[in-house]
Order: structure tokens, then sequence, then C-alpha cells
């Protein structure tokens, strides 16, 4: 199932277009401001970013930028009110894979969506295998030291962040991210209330705790 970042602070547009997309069977997460939305992308092994131009905090050209400098390679369609053939310009030459001007009709989002992840290398192993674990992202599956474990949804989810990440530091505020679309306060503790029961089914020595900055996904000793 393809995953979609939308980086759009209009509520209205955001419930439409999240609406329609899960309709179609996409899952979608959502980032209200331009710093989130660059978190977001740099982590959240997204398929696709609906990104908006006129973003707070940061706008949705510098975010694109930002993300080809770095190497992020995740296909962008803009989404703008901005309709000038100078912004088509600089949206296509900063890295956009497709540029849409609002009002938009869905169906032609959709249609481009599709095309534009059709164009994709096929998508990356559905069987994840790191620190003496296995998860399989089709049947939801998870084997630790061969043998299998049942995670509920959330511990599941976390588990693949750690997985695709292992040996690398990750905030709570990238875990937040990730797992939960920035729903929660910033401030709430349930990534740790996660973080103790996934360690009671896989190991504690598997997560490791880095006081002040985070976890991190290591082999057992």
């Amino acid at each position: 199932m393809s995953r979609i970042l939308i980086a759009e602070d209009d509520h209205g547009i955001v419930s439409f277009v999240q609406k329609g997309l899960r309709s179609a069977g996409y899952t979608t997460v959502v980032a209200e401001d331009g710093q989130t939305a660059l978190l977001m992308a740099r982590v959240g092994e997204f398929d696709m970013i609906i990104l908006d131009i006129g973003l707070p905090l940061m706008d949705g050209f510098t975010v694109l930028e930002r993300l080809r400098e770095e190497g992020v390679a995740t296909p962008v369609i803009v989404l703008t009110a901005r309709d000038s053939v100078t912004d088509r310009v600089h949206g296509l030459e900063g890295g956009a894979n497709d540029y849409m001007t609002k009002p938009f009709q869905f169906a032609e989002l959709l249609a481009r969506i599709r095309l534009r992840l059709e164009d994709q290398p096929s998508a990356t192993a559905s069987v994840l295998r790191a620190a003496g674990m296995t998860l399989d992202l089709r049947t939801r599956q998870v084997e630790v030291d061969g043998r299998a474990v049942d995670l509920s949804g959330r511990e599941f989810a976390l588990l693949e962040v750690f997985m695709r990440h292992e040996g690398q530091l990750l905030s709570r505020e990238q875990i937040l991210g990730h797992v939960w679309g920035y729903d929660f306060d910033p401030a709430s503790n349930v990534v740790d209330v996660y973080v103790r029961a996934l360690r009671r089914k896989i190991g504690a020595d598997r997560v490791q705790t880095m006081r002040g900055s985070g976890y991190r996904l290591q082999a057992p000793a």
C-alpha cells in the first residue's frame, strides 16, 4: 500500500484529499507546515508527497529544494493556488515531478498520482531483516530469533521504523512523525510507552535508550 505525505495547511483541502486517497487505498499522513513536512519527508519512507507552496514556517519551494539537495528522490506533486508561469517553472526546475493548480478535480489529482507512482522503480522488499528479527510487510508477521511474535498495529509500525533505520539514532519526534503522523503532542510520552511494550516482546536489549536524544535499534549482545 502506497504511503502519501500531504503537506497542506488548508484543513478543507486536507480533508477532501485525504478522504479521496484513503478511499482509493492509499495511506496518508498530514503535515501542516513546511518544517514538519521537511522532517517527515526525510524519515517517513513515503512513496509520494503532495506539496503546497504557501506553507507556514517554511514555504514549499524551500522544502522541495532542501529535499532534492539532500538526495531525497520521493516523487513530489506541487498542489498550489500559484498559477503563474514563473512559479510553475520554479517548481519543476526545483525538482517537482508534477505541478497542479487550485481549484482542482480530485479525479485528475488521483490520475497524476497513479501515473507518477507507476514511473517509480518496483517497490522495496516486502521483508525486512535486522537485529535477528524478520518483519513481513505483506503478511504482518514478525519473527524474533526464529519465534513468532504478535504485535499490535502501532507496535508493528514502530518496529518497522526501527528496522528500516537499524543502528541509527531516532529522536522521539522522528518516531512520532512516522508512526503517529504528528497527531499527538510532541511532549506526549506515547513513544516511550510503546517502546516499553515493544521491548517486552522483542527483548529489552534490542532497543537502546540514548538519554535525552531518543532510541536506536541494535543487535543483541
